[in-house]
């Protein structure tokens, strides 16, 4: 696996060399949510092996869209990763999560240098409350287990309260510096956005929101934060259309300073029905 792991999240995303392109992996059951392991888990392990496979520091990802087909289970699993081309700047990937002979996540990624151009941040932090001032949730399922997730109410978080959107402060239960595969963690962590309407509305049932596609887009280089590795990050997911038994959901995390560290997008099935 890789060379000494610190944390539990470093154990059970790291990955073992078996040939070129090929790693073995470890689903650990310390990440199910209901039916199987949690995306965001999936995407962290899939991150790690990249940047395992890549070992570039000159380059760093900036792009990585997975496709879940179906479920793994608990143990073992190969990643097999091919250089798609790899230019001057810019090396493109694709990956695949394999149990046996069946195909269980594809994706494609993108990993590159720093590059000159015309740079603007429209992008703002939402206000929200310190972390101070809120408490840790219960967990509700092995995967929250290994989180710190302090929750925002909608309207403290400056949303507009009729919207379906959740936040909150972040962390690994254990201290963890901030890397790709944690943003890629935490980009699907939180509890689905959709489950906003049913506290409010109590028009739908609360049931597992399987993730169909995941994109992630890393954007400041947590590594030229002065973040500690006990920080908190603030995540916030939203979702303006449900139609045809499909949800798309948009995610941010921030880092505690205000930096924009990954945005995300995801499109999921909506395994829900009136009460």
């Amino acid at each position: 696996m890789d060379a000494h792991p610190n944390t539990r999240f470093e154990n059970d995303t790291s990955v073992l060399r078996i040939k070129d392109g090929i790693y073995q992996a470890n689903m650990n059951t310390g990440w199910w949510i209901m039916r199987g392991p949690n995306g965001g888990y999936i995407a962290a392990v899939l991150q790690n092996a990249l940047d395992v496979h890549l070992n570039d520091p000159t380059r760093r990802p900036r792009s990585l869209t997975i496709h879940y087909l179906s479920p793994p289970s608990e143990g073992e699993a190969e990643i097999h990763i091919q250089v798609e081309r790899s230019g001057r700047s810019l090396t493109s990937l694709s990956i695949r999560l394999m149990q046996g002979s069946r195909l269980h996540a594809i994706g494609l990624a993108a990993i590159s240098k720093d590059r000159e151009g015309f740079d603007f941040d429209h992008m703002t932090m939402p206000e929200v409350p310190s972390v101070e001032n809120l408490s840790i949730q219960p967990a509700m399922t092995a995967l929250h287990e290994r989180y710190d997730q302090l929750y925002i109410d909608n309207q403290e978080a400056g949303q507009d309260p009729d919207a379906v959107s959740v936040a909150a402060w972040i962390r690994l239960k254990e201290p963890q510096a901030l890397t790709s595969p944690v943003l890629a963690a935490y980009s699907d962590a939180l509890r689905p956005s959709l489950f906003t309407m049913t506290q409010k509305k109590h028009d739908i049932e609360a049931v597992p929101i399987p993730t169909i596609d995941l994109t992630l887009h890393y954007r400041t280089n947590p590594s030229h934060l002065n973040l500690n590795p006990e920080d908190f990050c603030l995540a916030v997911c939203r979702s303006r259309l449900s139609q045809d038994g499909h949800v798309e959901e948009d995610g941010e995390i921030w880092s505690p300073c205000g930096s924009l560290l990954l945005q995300s997008r995801q499109l999921s099935v909506t395994l829900v029905g009136p009460n």
